[in-house]
């Protein structure tokens, strides 16, 4: 009896987020709510599940049906990696499955949005930008950091269309972000209720591909041939792929500095801190470039003589 209150609690938990959606916590509740979903998958049986679900949908379908399409939404990829979870796959097959299912997802919902709806991005984002920097171009005065700040319609449509241009690598980056906070929090969670999921390797085992290095050098080459053209395509490629490079150099950075704080018995926090000035300091990323091409890890894992 315990354990059904634990779901039914999960239930609960599923619903105020799902409600949640469309208020100022949405910035919280997006990443969240694929967690409840997983929860009641994995420690259910199919049966069980659909009968805490689907209450779930059908109070979300009276209040608004866009609820329900957002419950359903976001019960899918929570299905996927509940599967994976008792399969007893191994945890990055399953972050992998669950980022891609929700990035389908995404993908799915910017089609629908632009083919059947006609929604323009373009034009919101451009619209958008001019509403937020309006205020600031009217009101700078001689403010020196305001001062000459003009967004005309030209500097306001290329934002925009920038904007636009990198919304692939967002949404790779949010989908990501969602399956691995959701693997993070629900592996400890499931535990507690007996049920066994596998972790990642720890972070000082990270390692990405050694061809990694010639993706890089393919990014430079696609941003200079883009920087000549006036292809679209090639232009949204090229702004994609570089922050994609470049975020994977982040995580092998990342990898390094636990293994050198491993290898070297610096400060626990030491890493942690570190892997913080990864994301904040863009130029860092190069040791997870040096790393990658030349044998670094070996080098300080040498015992001193």
């Amino acid at each position: 009896m315990k354990f059904r209150w634990k779901t039914a609690v999960w239930s609960l938990i599923y619903l105020l987020l799902l409600l949640s959606l469309l208020t100022p916590l949405t910035a919280i509740s997006v990443f969240l709510i694929i967690l409840p979903g997983v929860i009641l998958y994995t420690s259910l049986n199919l049966k069980s599940f659909l009968v805490h679900v689907i209450p779930v949908l059908l109070i979300g379908l009276i209040i608004s049906p866009i609820y329900l399409i957002f419950g359903i939404f976001f019960l899918i990829p929570a299905i996927v990696i509940g599967h994976c979870y008792k399969k007893q796959k191994p945890a990055l097959n399953t972050l992998v499955l669950g980022t891609g299912t929700i990035l389908a997802e995404f993908l799915l919902l910017l089609l629908i949005s632009t083919t059947l709806f006609q929604i323009d991005f373009s034009e919101y984002i451009r619209e958008t930008i001019e509403f937020t920097m309006t205020p600031v171009t009217e009101s700078g005065g001689n403010n020196a950091l305001t001062n000459g700040l003009v967004m005309d319609e030209e500097m306001a449509e290329a934002v925009s269309s920038a904007t636009v241009q990198m919304i692939p690598f967002a949404l790779i980056v949010t989908s990501l972000v969602m399956a691995s906070l959701t693997h993070v929090i629900a592996r400890p969670i499931l535990g507690r209720m007996g049920i066994r999921v596998n972790r990642l390797k720890p972070i000082r085992e990270w390692r990405l591909p050694k061809s990694l290095i010639w993706y890089y050098f393919l990014g430079i080459i696609l941003q200079l041939v883009a920087g000549n053209t006036d292809n679209g395509f090639l232009t949204m490629i090229a702004l994609n792929f570089s922050p994609l490079i470049n975020f994977c150099f982040m995580i092998q950075a990342i990898g390094f500095f636990f293994f050198a704080a491993h290898a070297r018995s610096w400060h626990p926090v030491i890493p942690y801190l570190l892997a913080v000035a990864t994301f904040l300091i863009g130029p860092m990323r190069i040791i997870g470039i040096i790393d990658l091409a030349f044998p670094l890890r070996e080098a300080i894992s040498k015992p001193k003589r």
